[in-house]
């Protein structure tokens, strides 16, 4: 069976390698001229970027899909547990988060005592939830009736209905800042803490009960060791090869029309493309209905991040990650999902991995990767008159609030990216790097299904797809959308 995958990202790479080990005949047609797609790499002189993702936790997950796929993971990649897992900046403090249950409960102490019993609940209230949870993110969603499964049953006291991430750590910490501390993880989903759903609450937990991680050479390595899995297994991988349009015979998927004009065969076409930017280029508007372009405008999309990226001529001793909180967060927060408009105080986070592995950048120097949550490009921001203006205030903030002083004296090289960039580069909708926003009117049975119920024989992988963003997640679509496929295969050979 001919399968033929779109986008070289993790989700499809996933899929490439568990589908290759079981005998289909797979072809990944990639746009870039390296895999990975947002989770890539820059080359720029002699030093390495992470173009999107930098946080590796739950590595079980990976091993999990590396072992499907009939290979060790830790063949291709060289792990390091990060310890502090990282620092919270936030006025006059500089709090380092430990996965340790007793460093994190000294830290608490110190910083804030009388919470330590919270953050004690907090992890044994958490750990039942992902248990309960756990089911509904590795199993398909594509019938109303879905929920009325013992899983979904079982699971529906833990999702916390009514209350957002930010009400649920109300419940544990008193402290402002703490909740912060324990809630910002839904920018993972591109969400403020005071919308994003309170099942999301396991987020925070994750790191805390499986550590943060860090692959030797960045996590665009993951991507790299995937794709080497693929070509071992027998599958290919095409370079530079960008899709123009999807091959159809009535709502049937047939194959792939490429920008070069070789047109591809395939029994399944597993999308691995941003879901939304895929909907709206590569199919014929006439063919879809619930997805159609006027649909989509109405949906809600997650928020999108400012990036720079910089060699410098010196070292840091600040942590792996850090996180520079404004003054004023949920304003922050407010400005980028709501008002749609840029912040005179944005939080900043600041990937310093070379202060952990020597790969990255020339003996004595550094690879610095600056990211600022923004407004997607609804805001109608007019980036090519904004960007200079905000990558210095997000200078002035960093050298003022951390020890990274003088970091502009010390460049040496400096990229920046844009949501216009994401879109026009990357081919994200609306710049939205963290796709549809994760509401639960678009999550499960409300979410794209990994089998699209719009056009058969396709399929979908990737963070806009069932069960959303998020590397972790972004596997287990993988798994499930490829579980569904091979299924599907044995039913009719039946």
């Amino acid at each position: 069976m001919k399968v033929a995958v779109i986008g070289a990202g993790p989700g499809g790479l996933a899929a490439a390698m568990i589908l290759a080990k079981e005998g289909y005949d797979v072809n990944v047609y990639e746009k870039q001229s390296f895999v990975g797609g947002r989770n890539g790499a820059w080359k720029i002189g002699p030093y390495t970027f992470d173009i999107g993702p930098t946080f590796l936790s739950m590595p079980h997950i990976f091993e999990e899909v590396f072992e499907a796929a009939g290979k060790d993971m830790h063949d291709y990649l060289s792990l390091i547990e990060l310890d502090p897992m990282y620092a919270l900046m936030f006025e006059g403090k500089k709090i380092p988060m430990y996965r340790d249950p007793d460093k994190m409960k000294e830290t608490i102490s110190k910083y804030y005592p009388g919470n330590e019993r919270g953050y004690e609940r907090f992890m044994e209230d958490n750990r039942k939830k992902m248990q309960a949870l756990l089911p509904l993110l590795q199993n398909k969603h594509h019938r109303l009736t879905d929920y009325l499964r013992l899983r979904t049953l079982k699971a529906l006291p833990n999702l916390s209905l009514g209350k957002t991430v930010y009400d649920v750590l109300s419940e544990y910490f008193s402290e402002e800042e703490l909740k912060i501390a324990f809630t910002f993880q839904a920018k993972y989903l591109g969400m403020s803490p005071w919308e994003c759903p309170g099942a999301f609450s396991i987020l925070s937990y994750m790191e805390h009960e499986y550590g943060v991680y860090h692959p030797i050479g960045g996590l665009n390595q993951l991507s790299k060791a995937m794709a080497t899995v693929v070509e071992e297994l027998g599958g290919t991988i095409h370079l530079d090869s960008p899709v123009k349009k999807l091959i159809t015979e009535g709502k049937r998927v047939a194959g792939l029309h490429l920008e070069n004009g070789e047109q591809v065969e395939a029994d399944e076409v597993i999308i691995n493309a941003d879901f939304a930017e895929a909907m709206t280029k590569l199919v014929d508007a006439p063919k879809l209905k619930t997805y159609s372009e006027e649909k989509l405008a109405k949906k809600k999309f997650s928020c999108s991040t400012f990036m720079i990226y910089i060699g410098v001529n010196r070292q840091f001793d600040e942590a792996h990650h850090t996180i520079v909180f404004s003054e004023d967060y949920k304003r922050n927060v407010e400005e980028i999902t709501r008002k749609f408009e840029l912040s005179e105080d944005p939080s900043i986070y600041i990937h310093n991995p070379s202060v952990s592995d020597t790969t990255l950048a020339p003996d004595g120097h550094s690879a610095i990767y600056i990211l600022a949550p923004v407004p997607n490009n609804r805001s109608g921001i007019n980036w090519s008159e904004q960007a200079d203006t905000f990558k210095e205030m997000i200078y002035d903030t960093i050298e003022k609030k951390t020890g990274f002083e003088d970091l502009r004296a010390s460049i040496v090289t400096e990229k920046v990216w844009t949501p216009s960039n994401w879109q026009q580069d990357f081919s994200v909708y609306e710049g939205a790097t963290f796709s549809l926003g994760h509401q639960l009117s678009q999550m499960m049975y409300f979410r794209p299904h990994n089998k699209f119920n719009e056009l058969e024989h396709c399929w979908l992988v990737g963070g806009g797809t069932h069960p959303g963003s998020g590397l972790p997640t972004i596997l287990e679509s993988a798994r499930i959308t490829t579980d569904w496929i091979m299924k599907s295969k044995r039913e009719v050979v039946t």
